[in-house]
């Protein structure tokens, strides 16, 4: 019996094909220079063209898209989480200081837990709903969603509102910032050290520390991504909570947060060709676009609409609670 040409496909191959399509749209379209002057990421263009797809062709979607939907979600997430590992080195870690890393804690720590007790006690979210935005504000926006959505594994309509709040509100720190630096009464590197332990994303934080200085710039990368160094112990924790509530014996380890880890070290002792660097950072991008591109194909916007403006909500608290919280940490600690 003869085989047909297609049994030779892997059933992955044409749900991670559109994937990574929509992923390498979303980065050329993130140059753009009307996206660059938002500081739109490549994973926020991501996440809508896939919400674009997955909404107006719904049920015309082939159903053999699945596997590699599916396999983008979580295989190319986690290579994702690790490569991003090569943006920080334990050098720049100790180059925060003691204070720094005080800061950096106590934002990632009280955000996470107003967000969880604000979002289910005042609005009446579920635990996964609050538990992703405030992620999302505390550590690094989009990309912390996405890993503890690798842990927590809640529905993607979930993810994708708190993908939506966590941009929303680092989209207007990109504005508000450099409007306020003037009043705060913040030397160049004070406020690059608020921007940094407050601003959701790293190309919000590159965008507000810019706006001021190359030193403001510069001390808020380095603080931001220290913060971002703070999401493989929450994973942990997390992964250690689903153990428990969920009854298991053995603890769900997010390998791929231990991974990061790895890749920060390995960044620490050894350097990296320039050229090679740049390439490994446009792949890794092209991973968590893609994973976003994914989620964004099986996000509907009737699951969105049910979910009502509470997620949106408790981001705002979360913004308010960064803006005003982070800065009286600042002036106290710095």
């Amino acid at each position: 019996m003869s085989r047909s040409s297609s049994s030779w496909i892997p059933a992955w191959a044409p749900g991670l094909a559109m994937a990574v399509s929509v992923g390498l749209l979303a980065l050329a379209a993130a140059h753009l220079p009307l996206l660059q002057r938002w500081q739109l990421s490549a994973l926020t263009v991501a996440i809508v063209l896939g919400m674009l797809i997955g909404n107006l062709a719904g049920s015309r979607l082939p159903a053999g898209i699945a596997p590699g939907i599916g396999l983008a979600q979580r295989q190319l997430l986690r290579a994702g989480v690790v490569l991003y590992g090569l943006r920080l080195s334990f050098q720049d870690v100790a180059a925060v200081g003691v204070h720094g890393l005080l800061i950096d804690l106590i934002v990632v720590v009280s955000t996470l837990g107003l967000g969880t007790w604000v979002g289910r006690r005042w609005f009446g979210l579920d635990r996964d709903t609050a538990l992703l935005t405030a992620a999302g504000s505390a550590i690094c926006g989009a990309a912390a969603v996405l890993a503890v959505e690798r842990v927590i594994r809640p529905d993607p309509s979930k993810v994708a509102i708190a993908v939506a709040s966590v941009v929303l509100f680092g989209t207007l720190n990109i504005f508000l910032y450099p409007q306020l630096y003037p009043h705060l009464g913040l030397d160049a590197a004070a406020f690059g050290l608020y921007a940094g332990a407050t601003v959701h994303e790293v190309a919000q934080v590159v965008a507000v520390g810019s706006a001021i200085s190359p030193e403001t710039a510069d001390a808020a990368v380095v603080v931001k991504l220290t913060r971002v160094l703070m999401l493989v112990p929450v994973l942990l924790v997390l992964g250690w909570r689903e153990a428990r509530n969920g009854g298991q014996r053995a603890m769900v380890v997010p390998w791929f947060a231990l991974g990061f880890l790895g890749v920060v070290a390995l960044n620490s002792v050894v350097t990296v060709p320039a050229a090679m660097r740049s390439a490994l950072l446009t792949l890794d991008t092209l991973l968590l676009a893609t994973a976003m591109a994914a989620l964004g194909i099986e996000t509907r916007v009737s699951k969105l609409r049910a979910l009502g403006p509470r997620p949106l909500l408790l981001a705002a608290v979360l913004f308010g609670w960064l803006s005003i919280g982070g800065y009286v940490l600042v002036r106290w600690l710095a």
